[in-house]
């Protein structure tokens, strides 16, 4: 799909007004996380999964409903649970009356799905979910079936209660485009929060995007152009985290025991291209690439014991990469 706009710079001028009215359309349902609006955002116009992690009651799933209702997508939403099936999922071969078998299409087949709790469920199912979100398609009784288009993943991760949790194993949150954590609301937010929350007023939301802008969106951002040295400068910082190799740091070598893989490298600059391009910029800088770091690498880096019984957290040697 291609947006009808006399050359790119229009187009990313167009990318950039319609964040902002995405931005103030979400803003009359969810108060304060404009940080976390914002990286899903970029995610999604990157096309590109994330993981919000945070503790339960934060509205994560208020804010991803809310997100594909202005974008006038398709959104389902799946609560991962211990004996979830990879057929619950993904869809099933049932027998009809005429007795031949039927694909029937689980709940993957949105182009927004909130994998709520993913850490509560087993490895085989969060394998199933990992397939579709890697190939943007499912395989039932060895037939492909493709998802719709755009396809995006927004799962959610509990910090607190890991009884009877299945994490996610590091090759598989690597899938991940951004890691955003949420917290809790400020003081005055809070009140703001209750306020509207309390009351009857329903807040009508409008479309402001369509799934065909959005494909155009995404397409646009891989030609936007990027300078050699802020391609240079994001992929060292992938290559600085890996421990004992020529460009790793020593704080990465006391203090990490597995860096990020080249995956980071190419969210990196996937991430700043939109970054810049929701800011009314042509092309990305340094600034962009530091903006987003912490989302792409938090994940993608294992701290050693080391690390753990000093309390050096991913950030800390993030932020000394910088």
């Amino acid at each position: 799909m291609s947006l009808n706009f006399k050359n790119d710079q229009e187009a990313v001028d167009s990318l950039a007004g319609a964040y902002q009215r995405l931005k103030s359309e979400i803003g009359k349902v969810i108060i304060g996380q404009e940080e976390v609006v914002k990286t899903v955002l970029i995610s999604l116009f990157s096309n590109g999964h994330s993981l919000l992690v945070g503790v339960p009651g934060l509205a994560k799933t208020l804010l991803v409903s809310t997100i594909s209702e202005v974008l006038d997508l398709s959104f389902k939403r799946i609560q991962f649970t211990p004996d979830l099936m990879p057929s619950d999922i993904t869809g099933s071969q049932i027998l009809d009356e005429s007795r031949t078998f039927k694909f029937t299409k689980g709940p993957l087949f949105a182009n927004i799905v909130l994998a709520d709790e993913i850490n509560r469920t087993p490895p085989k199912t969060q394998a199933a979910l990992l397939e579709a979100m890697q190939e943007r398609s499912v395989t039932v009784n060895g037939e492909r079936h493709l998802l719709p288009k755009p396809f995006f993943v927004l799962a959610t991760q509990n910090p607190i209660e890991q009884e009877g949790t299945y994490p996610l194993p590091e090759a598989q949150l690597d899938r991940f485009m951004f890691n955003i954590p949420l917290d809790y609301p400020s003081y005055q937010e809070e009140i703001q929060v209750v306020k509207a929350t309390t009351t009857s007023n329903k807040v009508s939301l409008n479309n402001i995007v369509s799934a065909e802008e959005i494909l155009g969106y995404q397409e646009l951002i891989r030609k936007i152009p990027i300078a050699d040295n802020v391609l240079e400068y994001a992929v060292s910082m992938a290559s600085k985290t890996r421990p004992n190799t020529e460009m790793a740091t020593a704080n990465v070598n006391n203090y990490i025991a597995w860096g990020a893989g080249p995956r980071a490298s190419q969210y990196l600059v996937l991430g700043a291209k939109t970054h810049a391009a929701i800011n009314g910029k042509y092309s990305p800088d340094i600034e962009d690439v530091q903006a987003i770091a912490n989302y792409v690498l938090r994940h993608r880096i294992v701290r050693n014991y080391k690390a753990e019984a000093e309390g050096i957290t991913e950030e800390d040697v993030i932020n000394g990469l910088m």
